[in-house]
């Protein structure tokens, strides 16, 4: 049936049941819109031509731009969007020159928070183009995600930014007050249909909390038993004190025993509380099958945890910051073992070299004995003899090396490079084991899990994979994302694995089926960093132009973003207990960040805006000029940083 047919028969049921107030509402309905001028709206794309795209978008630039304050902020985010689509139409239609033109007029509008997007369409030369490149080709397929502007718009005739608009632009409205741009922690990012794809993703069931019988909870259980027998020693301790009241002597020293128990008391609630808050988590069973962890590890590590220092917002971390200097840009990452007592640097020239701190300063064997002054020191850096060098030098790469990972007990060191492939090596052996081959495009990152064996790197072929230390094949490969995957992070259970990308957004992905239970949108430019939270829930991640966002794993929201980074946010290291988040930039500082305010006031008040749960900047530690490439924060609470410093010899 076409309109007319159904319009008819419309009228016959009103009619037969008597509706006669709705029946004549549909003919004024139906004259009002037979009697309407003939518009532009009629015409088609290719008639309209390129003048109604330049003055529609012009008068709408000035309409936005001179509205109340209270709406333009929410106004002007309109303009990118509408400024892109008609770029593209004018381009379809074949109107070269006049796009050129209309490109240039207006960019300026759009470069400080869409610069990247600009610069990949200002390639566009030609209709063809349009399906060639990726990020044009998603925007013109797909629609993107309304009274004031609409009213405005028919007032005004725009007729042709009207259609624009419907056939192109989604809008979400929310029943809540206008907010600052510099406030809204979900920007405007053109990334095609992504946003229904990501509400429908992150619908999905997240079991964010920690294994079951780890050694933290076991040193938990021994921590509460332990306070139950100093608390029944306390008590017969105080029986005996009441007992030899009479004798002065006795009772100073049963009193001096007394306050030494408190001590140790205190002492021991503070060993409890620092992993309580870590324990409160909900816990999982694991997904991969873990390694058995050796008996001498488990001691070791039970031995940091009883010595962990215990952080907060008034107990700030010691920091150890290494410097690698003279490297000449030759520097392409670093990583630090979790200990502190390993140094790793990836470099250009496809070599990967490992410094023993413990050695870093002590004189070698062709050196003679000067001390550790300066001088030796710097022979120790610089020195290209082998008897003079105090690291160990891995060969195998055919290309930079762009990122290396030490597993947990520092015994393995994986590296990854520019000619696809993953290696790893022994630190005892000073070996190459195994060389992984699967992908097809450089390798940007490779990380251990929390219990070694298992691994999951991310390349340029727009995949992570996860493998294990026995496999030469990967486990599962992650495809979803549309640019290269930049970086990527294990969850603290293991079952998780989250990956950022130039894409501009964080995906979570689950390890057993391999498919995206979380899309996090809301940066402007490419992820460069992530961490995830001791307890599992919060996830940090860290961009191209230095913002830093706190989300929530099981809602997919941001908690807080994080201004204060004037440059990229290269590194993120959550401290044992969570409490403080540490941050290192190109810009050159090393900044921590109280993360226990902004999930506190997250908590109390989940419908306030995100200007007010901004995490608190405790402190910033400056650098001469040395970029700060890796943060690790140990067992024990200590942060080790790694940076690179380059100067003429």
């Amino acid at each position: 049936m076409d309109d007319e047919d159904v319009e008819k028969a419309l009228i016959a049921y009103l009619k037969k049941k008597g509706f006669w107030q709705t029946e004549r509402a549909l003919h004024e309905e139906h004259s009002r819109l037979s009697s309407a001028p003939q518009s532009e709206t009629t015409l088609s794309r290719s008639e309209r031509g390129p003048a109604l795209y330049h003055d529609g978008y012009s008068k709408l630039r000035s309409w936005a731009y001179g509205s109340l304050d209270l709406y333009k902020h929410e106004l002007l985010r309109v303009l990118y969007p509408v400024f892109i689509h008609c770029f593209m139409d004018l381009v379809a239609d074949g109107h070269m020159q006049e796009a050129r033109a209309f490109f240039q007029t207006f960019r300026e509008d759009h470069e400080l928070m869409h610069l990247r997007d600009l610069q990949k369409l200002e390639g566009i030369l030609s209709p063809s183009h349009l399906e060639d490149m990726e990020l044009a080709r998603s925007l013109r397929h797909s629609k993107y995600s309304y009274n004031l502007l609409l009213q405005y718009l028919q007032k005004a005739q725009s007729f042709t930014m009207l259609e624009v608009i419907n056939e192109h632009i989604n809008f979400e409205v929310s029943s809540v007050q206008p907010v600052s741009i510099s406030d809204d922690s979900d920007v405007i990012a053109l990334v095609g249909n992504s946003q229904d794809l990501a509400k429908q993703v992150n619908r999905k069931e997240v079991r964010w909390g920690l294994l079951e019988d780890t050694v933290e909870e076991r040193l938990e259980k021994t921590l509460s038993d332990s306070e139950k027998v100093e608390g029944e020693n306390k008590d017969m301790d105080l029986d005996d004190n009441k007992k030899r009241s009479a004798d002065v002597g006795k009772q100073v020293a049963a009193s001096k025993k007394l306050k030494k128990d408190k001590v140790v008391g205190a002492v021991g609630k503070g060993v409890r509380s620092e992993t309580s808050t870590v324990s409160l988590a909900p816990r999982v069973k694991p997904e991969l099958t873990l390694p058995i962890m050796p008996s001498e590890v488990e001691q070791s590590i039970l031995g940091d945890l009883r010595n962990r220092v215990q952080l907060s917002s008034l107990a700030l971390p010691s920091v150890s910051f290494y410097t690698f200097i003279n490297t000449h840009n030759g520097l392409n990452c670093s990583s630090i073992s979790s200990d502190g007592s390993l140094v790793a640097g990836g470099f250009s020239d496809s070599s990967l070299k490992v410094w023993d701190m413990s050695k870093i300063g002590q004189p070698t064997k062709t050196v003679s004995m000067q001390g550790e002054n300066e001088s030796s020191q710097n022979e120790v850096f610089l020195g290209s003899d082998e008897g003079k060098r105090s690291y160990t030098l891995f060969q195998g790469h055919s290309g930079p090396v762009y990122s290396s990972s030490f597993c947990p007990t520092g015994e393995f060191l994986l590296s990854s490079s520019a000619d696809s492939t993953i290696r790893l090596w022994s630190t005892r052996l000073n070996a190459n084991l195994v060389c992984y081959k699967g992908h097809n495009y450089p390798v940007w990152d490779i990380q251990f899990g929390p219990f070694g064996h298992y691994f999951a790197s991310a390349s340029h072929d727009r995949t992570a994979r996860i493998w294990s230390m026995d496999r030469i094949q990967p486990l599962r490969i992650m495809a979803g994302h549309l640019s290269d995957v930049d970086c990527v992070q294990w969850h603290a259970n293991c079952n998780y694995i989250a990956t950022g990308s130039s894409d501009k957004t964080v995906r979570l992905w689950d390890v057993q089926t391999g498919e995206s239970v979380r899309i996090f949108i809301g940066h402007r430019s490419m992820i460069l960093s992530l961490a995830m939270s001791p307890d599992g829930r919060y996830m940090a991640s860290g961009d191209e132009d230095g913002t830093i966002m706190m989300w929530d794993l099981s809602t997919g929201r941001c908690v807080s973003p994080l201004m204060g980074h004037n440059s990229c946010v290269w590194t993120l290291a959550f401290s044992c207990e969570g409490t403080l988040l540490a941050s290192g930039s190109a810009d050159g500082t090393v900044k921590l960040w109280d993360v226990t305010s902004s999930n506190k006031a997250t908590k109390m008040d989940d419908n306030k805006g995100s200007s007010g749960n901004r995490l608190r900047l405790l402190k910033a530690f400056p650098t001469k000029s040395t970029p700060v490439y890796t943060l690790q924060f140990s067992r024990r609470n200590l942060l080790f940083a790694a940076g690179a410093f380059s100067m003429s010899v």
